[in-house]
């Protein structure tokens, strides 16, 4: 069954409002399962009506797929645990490059005389599509500590850097002059993929929030540059609203961290500070306390606000602060929480762990709204927020 093309164009429409309409109730906590159901409800109008206009494989291959893929997603919702969601958020921005890079390779073996758009598009697709798959596994390798977290680099990186990048930018000006030679896709793809991990090495675990928002954004642009490949409209559409979005979360948060978003763009972040063993900052420091006794200690302040971080998630302590919180709210102490934009390992870290609390979404407050509150506070708690400064 196919459908006309002007159905086709109404349909991704649709998708694309579903999609924008998606994107808004996922600024506000409380609207974010609505935003979740409409942007879910536009990828599914966008996926059925494809499916209905292009033949391209079986539709036992497509059923296949979809069953091997709801059961790893599945098995993924239920064994990954909280303080794992980072490196999950990571694997999936490469995932979403990764397929990125497999259309436009898929494309461009298939032979045929696309225009120099489209193999330009192709050219992007790849090129930001690898160094998205291999930038995103070195960040999940360094947050799952499958290899050292901290910033890893060499001599002269920043001139090999550049000289990759002007590499496949020759690559993919040769492959317009020259479509089809399959030696330099190769060589683009091999540059690519060693640019991501380039990229994200020299960055520590304290900046992943940053690397994960950008990486986020590149997956965005390569299924852009596919959707160009493809000549699908509703996958430009909702690539161009990731790339956006996510490069305009890492604006905001590199703003937050007083990082340069070139520098980040280019992999490179602060000087990693002097290292110091933890017994030498800890030893003797450390008491043992209960979320009660903590409450009676600040029983007489009339305003506290709890700002969380990483240790925070580590210890999976949010429950316990909650219960901290609730003791204080019933001796008629005002609590608030002190939500930094880069704080944990990921976007939104932090309001997370709380909600998952069962923390008040009102009681959250960003960054630009709890500072200029500081001065009629009587206690502020930092809990696991003291790896940035």
């Amino acid at each position: 069954m196919q459908i006309s093309d002007n159905w086709i164009d109404i349909a991704y429409l649709i998708s694309a409002v579903l999609f924008v309409l998606g994107i808004k109730g996922l600024t506000k906590p409380k609207t974010a399962v609505r935003g979740n159901l409409l942007a879910a409800s536009g990828m599914g109008v966008a996926c059925v009506v494809t499916l209905l206009h292009r033949d391209i494989v079986t539709y036992e291959i497509i059923i296949g797929g979809v069953i091997v893929g709801g059961i790893i997603g599945a098995i993924l919702a239920k064994k990954v645990q909280m303080t794992a969601m980072p490196q999950l958020v990571a694997l999936l921005n490469g995932f979403g490059g990764g397929a990125s890079f497999a259309v436009a390779g898929a494309e461009f073996f298939r032979g045929g005389h696309p225009d120099t758009v489209g193999i330009i598009a192709t050219g992007i697709a790849v090129l930001i599509g690898a160094v998205t798959l291999t930038g995103s596994f070195v960040a999940f390798a360094k947050l799952q500590e499958l290899i050292d977290g901290k910033p890893m680099g060499f001599p002269g990186m920043k001139l090999v850097n550049a000289i990759l990048l002007l590499g496949s930018v020759a690559a993919i000006a040769y492959l317009v002059m020259n479509p089809g030679v399959e030696p330099v896709f190769w060589g683009l793809a091999i540059a690519a993929a060693i640019l991501g991990i380039l990229l994200v090495s020299p960055i520590g675990g304290a900046d992943m929030p940053v690397v994960i928002a950008l990486l986020n954004s590149y997956s965005g642009i390569a299924a852009s540059a596919a959707g160009f490949v493809m000549g699908n409209s509703a996958l430009i559409v909702t690539g161009s609203l990731v790339g956006a979005s996510g490069l305009i979360l890492t604006q905001i948060m590199c703003k937050a961290m007083n990082r340069s978003l070139t520098n980040v763009l280019f992999g490179v972040m602060a000087e990693a500070g002097e290292a110091m063993d933890q017994d030498e900052v800890y030893e003797g420091k450390i008491k043992s306390t209960s979320a009660e006794e903590v409450a009676m200690v600040l029983e007489t302040a009339q305003r506290v606000v709890i700002v969380p971080g990483f240790g925070l998630a580590m210890a999976q302590a949010q429950h316990a602060v909650r219960e901290m919180a609730d003791t204080l709210e019933g001796m008629g102490v005002e609590v608030e929480y002190a939500i930094h934009p880069v704080a944990g390992r990921m976007p939104g870290h932090m309001n997370v762990l709380l909600a998952e609390a069962e923390v008040s979404y009102d009681k959250l407050k960003d960054m630009d709204t709890i500072n200029p509150t500081f001065e009629q506070t009587d206690v502020a708690i930092v809990l696991g927020a003291n790896d940035v400064t």
